[in-house]
């Protein structure tokens, strides 16, 4: 592992310079079949390869699962506007629309059982699917609080990734322009942590970072060199592993000893911050080693 320093701000080509968006909404559409694709292409040669096939197939489960679903509905237009006004996400990670997404998970445990799977995968998902009513709330309660029981992790990355169709669907239906910030590494659509960040080539937005929402799948606009944990700009480094392509880094953070990952997107436009940051698990041990803690939050990670 290298410690690089703060590293200068990419520079940004002539004809790109303008103000970058604050967020940008998720596309249920498209975002869980080309992460399906990424884990597929980052699988072959991996020493996590049979577990990136699996999240592979599970994205894909996500991609298949919304056909015919009926769209979650959004708060009245008086509800959205008191969220803003009072610096709140629009969306209420605490009252889901029970009636979809009952149905949503329902449909991926479903689709789920033709998934190729580790004995214990199977052993978690069947217990899933014999869950009740009250069994199941529990476990969405947990994954929504960033509870969830150590002995129980198998479980939870189900009702994690029915979460994960749910509010990107929900968040797909906001006015990306009428978010604003609510506050250091919440995400401004639904108030779901961050997974990675990722600094992007987008047009207009060359060279600018992004926070990834770990829940919806919604981007938002922060600052370079600094914490998304604790917002401080002192004493911020970034490590990498040795040898390897610059594309994913660790930002730590001295004041407060976390760290978020950074993907750089703009020198690699396949970079998922979900799929990337399950594959660069060893970053993860070696900056654990050094005594930070992750910041970042990915279901398909719990446990690390």
């Amino acid at each position: 592992m290298t410690q690089v320093g703060a590293p200068p701000h990419d520079p940004v080509p002539i004809g790109e310079v303008s103000k970058p968006p604050f967020a940008r909404l998720p596309d249920p559409a498209s975002l869980f079949a080309e992460r399906a694709k990424r884990f597929r292409t980052i699988a072959t040669g991996h020493e996590l390869g049979s577990y990136l096939t699996f999240l592979a197939d599970l994205s894909a489960v996500q991609h298949r699962v919304q056909d015919g679903l009926a769209s979650p509905k959004l708060p009245p237009a008086d509800a959205l506007s008191r969220a803003r006004e009072f610096g709140m996400p629009p969306l209420d990670r605490g009252r889901l629309e029970a009636p979809v997404f009952g149905q949503t998970f329902e449909r991926l445990l479903a689709l789920a059982r033709g998934i190729a799977m580790p004995e214990a995968a199977q052993a978690a998902l069947a217990h899933v699917i014999a869950a009740d009513a009250a069994a199941r709330a529990s476990m969405v309660e947990a994954v929504l609080t960033n509870a969830i029981p150590f002995e129980a992790l198998a479980e939870h990355v189900y009702a994690a990734a029915a979460l994960q169709v749910h509010f990107a669907r929900w968040a797909a239906r906001l006015d990306a322009t009428a978010l604003a910030p609510v506050g250091d590494g919440i995400c401004p659509a639904c108030g779901g942590p961050p997974v990675a960040t990722m600094v992007v080539g987008w047009p207009g937005a060359h060279g600018a970072r992004f926070c990834a929402c770990s829940l919806c799948g919604a981007l938002w606009n922060y600052v370079r060199i600094k914490c998304v944990v604790c917002a401080s700009t002192k004493g911020i480094a970034y490590e990498e592993i040795a040898g390897g392509p610059g594309t994913v880094k660790a930002e730590t953070c001295e004041s407060c000893r976390a760290y978020v990952k950074v993907l750089y997107q703009q020198k690699d436009p396949a970079l998922d911050p979900i799929a990337d940051d399950v594959a660069s698990l060893g970053l993860d041990l070696l900056v654990r080693e050094a005594g930070f803690r992750r910041g970042g939050v990915n279901p398909f990670l719990l446990g690390y």
